[in-house]
Formats: structure tokens, sequence, C-alpha cells
């Protein structure tokens, strides 16, 4: 009930607010709209708000999956929580046993329009999609709050019977998976547990190269600072520094990955689409940039093997419509289905 009740309350806050402007970049330098009601402590050093679609403060038996949904660059969580809950009830009986988690990176401007606590994380308006240090209230980095979340899930206490954690985001959410799938270390708790994890990674506007090379290199000789993080392996933040770009490559190639590319996300001048040099380098839209990575990282000595591509046919920009298409509900739920929607 607790849980309907929050989505009827985002519902309804945003029917009444709800205004996109067409540039997206204006919203994201506005206060967001609403906050997220639960809080998670990141190594007593910081607080971290999230919905949950089940209270985690007691035992959950009957979940066999978690799902971490990561926001965009407007840091919506609200209506990512709501997108969430969408492709639940689509899962059907498999979605009954899934946790939806939808942490929100908040910056200094939503601290301030909320009146938040001197604990709460705040970030740069877009440093936590590549783990930058918070500002304040510590410097802990983004993928540390995802850390937490992971420690947390590892917790048999709670969730005696989970099997599956799946770390997804689509466009800024989708850059912080891809990078967390590199450089995250919550993991190895759940591997201790006999825990999988999957990352989704839909619709970024770029990734993070392990090399030199890029799909138009052209644009990278032009571009500075085209190999330095978030889109190479170039003056790594902190969290990144004690392990080697060739350490980082073995480890994402490990991983399972699956990247849900969206066949009219092709609009090279969509507003909240990274303009700049070293994301043009990658290619000229999400769709494409997508592709050239996920061929690039194909061509490696022996492979990706545990990598897949999957093109969402007839979606665009869209986070709701990737997450419950058939491949979405296959990526997050393992739902047959996403060879014959592409």
């Amino acid at each position: 009930m607790r849980a309907l009740a929050r989505l009827a309350a985002i519902a309804m806050a945003l029917i009444c607010g709800h205004a996109f402007a067409a540039d997206e970049d204006a919203l994201n330098r506005k206060p967001v709209r609403a906050i997220a009601d639960t809080r998670l402590s990141v190594g007593g050093q910081g607080i971290l708000p999230l919905y949950l679609s089940s209270d985690w403060s007691m035992p959950l038996p009957a979940i066999s999956r978690a799902i971490i949904v990561l926001h965009g660059r407007l840091r919506n969580a609200d209506e990512y929580y709501i997108s969430a809950h969408t492709a639940q009830l689509a899962a059907g009986d498999v979605g009954k046993s899934a946790l939806m988690i939808v942490p929100q990176f908040l910056a200094e401007i939503d601290i301030e329009a909320h009146k938040l606590p001197a604990d709460t994380l705040r970030w740069s308006l877009s440093g936590w999609e590549g783990g930058d240090a918070a500002l304040a209230p510590n410097p802990l980095s983004s993928f540390e709050a995802l850390d937490a979340i992971l420690a947390k899930l590892s917790d048999r206490r709670i969730f005696p019977n989970l099997k599956q954690v799946v770390v997804a985001g689509h466009s800024g959410g989708g850059q912080v998976a891809q990078r967390y799938a590199i450089a995250g270390r919550g993991e190895a708790a759940l591997s201790r547990q006999h825990i999988d994890v999957r990352y989704v990674i839909a619709n970024p506007s770029s990734y993070a190269y392990f090399g030199a090379e890029r799909p138009k290199p052209s644009i990278a000789a032009s571009c500075p600072g085209y190999n330095n993080w978030k889109y190479g392996m170039g003056d790594r933040p902190s969290y990144l520094a004690d392990a080697t770009p060739a350490a980082l490559e073995q480890r994402y190639v490990e991983r399972e990955v699956i990247y849900l590319l969206g066949t009219l996300d092709t609009n090279p001048e969509h507003s909240a689409l990274d303009k700049s040099c070293m994301a043009q380098a990658q290619g000229a839209n999400r769709y494409a940039r997508g592709h050239a990575y996920a061929d690039i990282m194909a061509k490696r000595d022996n492979g990706t093997p545990n990598h897949r591509v999957w093109d969402v046919a007839g979606v665009g920009h869209d986070g709701e419509k990737m997450l419950t298409s058939k491949c979405g509900l296959e990526a997050l739920f393992d739902l047959p289905g996403c060879a014959a929607e592409r």
C-alpha cells in the first residue's frame, strides 16, 4: 500500500507540474520537483535519497531479483520510478518477485530548494554521471553510493532468496551504468553471496573507451580531451585511480552487459545529446555511438562474449518505452520476446 500511495503522489505531482521544455539543459539547471522518500547512509558519510518498491528495513524473502534503475540528467527519479513500476507491472508474475530501486543523485540547487539536511549527498550537475566525488557533505563518488546499494542487497538477512541484481540506466543513467560496469566495486559483495549481476545500458550519449581509437578520428584529432575520463581512460577520478586501464577493461569484458539501442534515437541535434567534441568523436548520434562502441569492443582480443547488443525497433530517446519494450523486459526480467521485437 505504501508503494501504491507513493506512486499516486508522484503521478499527481507530475500531472500538476509537468511541462517538458525543448531545452533539457535548461531543466537540468532547475531544482527537481520531487525528492525520493527513502534514505540510505553511504558509509556513514552522507545520505542518498532513493525510491523503493518494498521496505528493505525488514526481511524480504519473496524477492529474487533487484533492479536498480538510474535516472537521466534531469535527476528526475520520480519519473523513472513510475517507469520502473510500469515495467514491473508489464513483467506480470515475474515482476512480483522484483524489488525496484531508483536512487537520486542530487545537485546543490536541489538541496537549497527543498531545504534538505546538510548530510544529504549532492554532486555537480553532471559529475555524478562519471563517478565524480560529491561536493558535500563528503567527497564520495556516485559509484560509492551504488556500491552501498549493492552492499545492502548482499545482506542475506534481508534478502535470503535474492538471485540476480540488474543495474540499468537510460540516457544520463545509461552513462552511469556503463561507467559503473567498468569501475564498480559493489559486485564483489554480491558474488560472494552467489548473486548474479547484469548491466543494462540504454541510449547513453557517450561511452568510456579503453584505447585511443574512435569512430570519428578526425574529430578526435582536433579535440585535446577526447581520451580523458568520462570518454576515455585519461585523468580518471580517484575512485578509479588504483586500477590500470587494462585491468578496468578486463573487468568490464568479464561482466554481463546488454546494450539497448533505440533505432530512432538518431537525432544529432537532440537537446539532451552530448555535443562536445569528445562525444562527437564517438559518432553522430546515440544509436551510431552505441553500435560503434560495441563493434570496437567486439574486435578486441577474444571479443566480448558476455556483451549483447539489442536494437529496440521504432523507439527513440524515451526511457519508459525502452524499459517496457520486449527487449527491455527481457533485459530486466529475462522475459523472452526480444528476438521477435527486433
